[in-house]
């Protein structure tokens, strides 16, 4: 586990459901949000050889999947998963009812070109990583034929997850949330612009890292990856790192940021609705998920949560933070919060009570049905 969106949507699950355990591969309460420090979690055989989140990925295939399917739930009448992997690979009996809240078809598995040690491997190497890709690709098509039911997160997720599973039935949206509580709005913003954001290439940091070393101006980086060391080596001395940081400090960088920058095609990220809840707008590359959970500036900045770029370009991006600079103080705070609390959890932790008492009901009476003829 990490800090990141899915634990908090696994977070909101607990709090839906407060006496279900939580199920997952590994769990280090250090590394993730306090809160589930005092929850039920269990956990694979795995977890005393996976020590950190890039370590367990490493390990992922085999290891993760052999790990994930020791996992026995056989005594549930309900299962509900969350994620774009793991979860799909645990034991349920058959006539068990099993939701899963899925954020993306597996990337790793479905779309490998996003992934940098991927696109530049060649050779030999390559075709290793196509034959793992494949096998992996089976294994998850076989895993999410099992789910009664799948949850998206926006329209354009649902259609991946349909093409890549020839799901027939609809799927319902639910957007994930933000807890808006864990956020305040500053009187008095610095000259900073923020990124939070995993340190990986498909995030395009490197890009935002290079448009400010054109730029000058003062930047701060949140997180860690795969990929940090190569991607700090990057950036000049106006861009400065941090990681490891609590809630309280984490909203307190959000509240004074001038904007947020938001360079990656996401399938939803939460992290825009975090600087929204920081009542700061948000510069983004206008696809994906952003699409449902920002407002971009039409003629009224005032009426915005965003300023959206079209193309994942140093230019691009450059050129979207000029057009900010221009209209940055039209932006309305109060207006940036209201928008946020849409989207908090408190009202996802009711979607996903009532999706899940309806379909147990559903199931309930068609075995009384059963039964009764």
């Amino acid at each position: 586990m990490c800090r990141a969106g899915g634990e908090q949507v696994a977070l909101c699950f607990h709090k839906a459901f407060p006496e279900a355990p939580i199920y997952t591969q590994c769990f280090r309460p250090h590394l993730t949000f306090p809160e589930f420090s005092s929850c039920d979690v269990r956990t694979t055989w795995l977890q005393p050889i996976a020590r950190t989140d890039d370590f367990m990925k490493k390990l992922f295939f085999p290891l993760g999947v052999w790990a994930m399917q020791s996992h026995d739930l056989t005594a549930y009448d309900v299962v509900l998963m969350s994620g774009t992997h793991c979860a799909k690979y645990v034991k349920v009996r058959p006539d068990a009812l099993v939701i899963s809240y899925s954020f993306t078809p597996f990337r790793l598995a479905w779309d490998p070109e996003s992934y940098a040690q991927y696109k530049q491997s060649s050779g030999l190497r390559r075709k290793l990583f196509d034959k793992v890709l494949n096998r992996l690709k089976t294994i998850d098509f076989k895993a999410a034929q099992r789910p009664d039911y799948f949850v998206a997160m926006t329209p354009e997720t649902a259609n991946r997850l349909r093409v890549a599973y020839q799901i027939k039935k609809d799927i319902p949206i639910i957007n994930p949330p933000v807890n808006t509580d864990n956020f305040f709005v500053s009187d008095a913003p610095k000259s900073y612009f923020l990124v939070v954001s995993r340190l990986e290439y498909y995030k395009k940091v490197d890009m935002v890292i290079e448009a400010f070393n054109q730029l000058g101006y003062p930047l701060i980086v949140v997180g860690k990856g795969l990929q940090a060391d190569e991607i700090k080596a990057l950036a000049n001395k106006n861009v400065k790192f941090l990681s490891g940081l609590s809630a309280q400090e984490l909203a307190g960088i959000y509240a004074n940021c001038r904007a947020f920058i938001f360079p990656q095609h996401e399938d939803y990220g939460i992290t825009p609705l975090e600087a929204n809840a920081a009542g700061r707008p948000v510069i983004a590359y206008g696809t994906g998920g952003v699409l449902a959970t920002q407002i971009p500036i039409d003629e009224d900045p005032a009426q915005a949560t965003a300023l959206f770029f079209d193309d994942q370009t140093v230019a691009s991006l450059t050129d979207a933070i000029h057009r900010f600079e221009q209209v940055e103080h039209q932006f309305n705070p109060k207006f940036i919060r209201r928008h946020s609390e849409s989207f908090d959890e408190k009202i996802f932790i009711q979607k996903i009570q009532q999706f899940v008492y309806e379909k147990y009901e559903i199931l309930v009476g068609s075995i009384l049905a059963r039964d009764v003829n």
